[in-house]
Parts: C-alpha cells; structure tokens; sequence
C-alpha cells in the first residue's frame, strides 16, 4: 500500500492494516469505537532479533506512518552464544544494548525488557499474568506477536521452544485476560485496569492471511540486524532476508517488491 492510499484509509478499521484480510475484519467488526488514525502497537517477542527478523520492516513501516511502538521482550537472550569465556550476565547488557539499538533504528519510542530465562519460557500463569500486567501498563491498540502453532518451518528449522511459549502465553494475556477484571483482581490493586486490544498480528505465521509492502524499509530491516553483532557475526545473513522478503512478495500479489506476512485478527 502506497502512502497516499494510507492517508485516506485514516477511517477504515485499522490505519495499521496492509491485507488481503481487510474485507474480512470490516465485515466481521463493529469498527465505530476504533481509535482512528496513529496507533499503539506492542512488539511482543521472545527474544532480542526475533522482531527484525520476522517483522522489522512492518515495524519501520508503521513507525514511519506515525504509529508509537514498544517493544516487550520476555527474555533478554542470555543463552545466545556459544563463547566458552561469555557469561550469561555479559550477554544480557549485551543484547539488551543490541535490542535497544535495532529498535531506535526501526522506529520504536522504548523496549521493555521482562528478564525471563532465556530457553526455559512456559505459557504458565506466571508469564501470563506478567505479559496482562504490561498490556494494561501500555494499553496497546494493536499486539504483534510470535505464532505458537509454528513447531518447524521446513527440514532445517525447528521452532524454537520459547517462540511457541511466546506467542501462546501472549494470546492468553490478550484474551481474555487482560480484559476482564476478574482475572488476576490483584493486578486492579495495582491500578491497572482492564484494556482490550483491538487487532492482533501473528508474525512469522504458519498460515498467513495478510502481508505489508516492506520495499522501501528493507534498508533499515537490514540495518536493525547489524545491529544484533552479537547474533548475526559474520555470518552473510543479508540474501537469506532479501530472499525470504520476495518470496513472500510473490506470494501475496500486489503488495510490493518486498514483503512480510501475518496472520490478522480483529477482536470483537
């Protein structure tokens, strides 16, 4: 979607929406208590690098239009290296600085860190209501997340464990937990009302239904990587991305040279 045509969808029931599954929300949704024009939208990811890789461009994208992003990241990637001299305390400052430099690069206002164990993330109730805490906190119109049905991508790749806890404990924060106040009252004496999100993307989906032109951002996907040295060393990461954005361009006509995908939903 050229930028023209978001300034006159400013009305339509997501100013942040860029999908085939557009139809669908309008018809499905009582749009008139939507918040028009900017939205706030929470990145909320496993680990640092998960959002530039599965879906930087989105967030460079959505900034550039003028919607206020935060990034939450349950863990801070504290068993990410293979360094037989590297502490897990030295990782995490480490990645941590690397997080908060690829995101000011994309665009985010802040990243909030909520310093789980890195490897050992369960959907428990604990993280639940951790993650109802913090959308009550940001009350977020929009959450993009990890998808928790993705277990492999193809005969290279499982899924990493904490990847699928994220995305499902983040799914039951969002609903129904974070709006119903009868669920966790403890967090009303905190003074965190209920909030409920609007729209929900699950990035990196097994089932897309949606994508985003990313063609102009794609310098700064690319850039917000670099910025993850810790992760990326010398490895020659940059045609993997190039490669996976066309591809997913090509499978979703009309939506540029470049693109990432997601699956969409807009919760009633």
């Amino acid at each position: 979607m050229h930028d023209d045509e978001f300034e006159n969808r400013q009305s339509e029931p997501s100013a942040a929406v860029d999908a085939e599954a557009m139809e669908v929300a309008r018809e499905a949704a009582d749009t008139s208590n939507d918040p028009q024009g900017p939205k706030k939208i929470a990145v909320i990811m496993a680990h640092p690098d998960d959002a530039e890789f599965i879906c930087g461009g989105t967030v460079a994208r959505w900034a550039e239009e003028g919607n206020e992003i935060v990034y939450v990241l349950l863990t801070s990637g504290d068993k990410g290296s293979d360094d037989p001299e590297m502490t897990a305390e030295r990782l995490v400052a480490t990645r941590e600085a690397e997080q908060v430099a690829a995101a000011t690069l994309l665009g985010a206002k802040d990243v909030v860190f909520l310093k789980q164990p890195d490897a050992y993330l369960e959907p428990n109730l604990e993280l639940r209501k951790k993650l109802v805490r913090v959308i009550r906190q940001l009350k977020p119109d929009v959450v993009v997340c990890q998808d928790p049905t993705v277990r492999w991508a193809d005969k290279s790749y499982i899924n990493h464990p904490d990847h699928r806890a994220a995305g499902e404990a983040t799914l039951a924060a969002i609903f129904p937990s974070a709006r119903d106040r009868l669920t966790f009252p403890e967090l009303l004496d905190e003074g965190l009302e209920p909030h409920k999100v609007g729209e929900v993307y699950l990035a990196g989906a097994l089932e897309p239904d949606m994508a985003v032109d990313i063609t102009a951002q794609m310098g700064k996907k690319i850039d917000s990587l670099r910025a993850h040295a810790s992760q990326v060393g010398d490895f020659e990461f940059e045609p993997m991305i190039w490669e996976w954005a066309k591809d997913t361009a090509e499978k979703h006509p009309k939506h540029g040279e470049y693109a990432e995908s997601f699956r969409y939903f807009k919760l009633d």
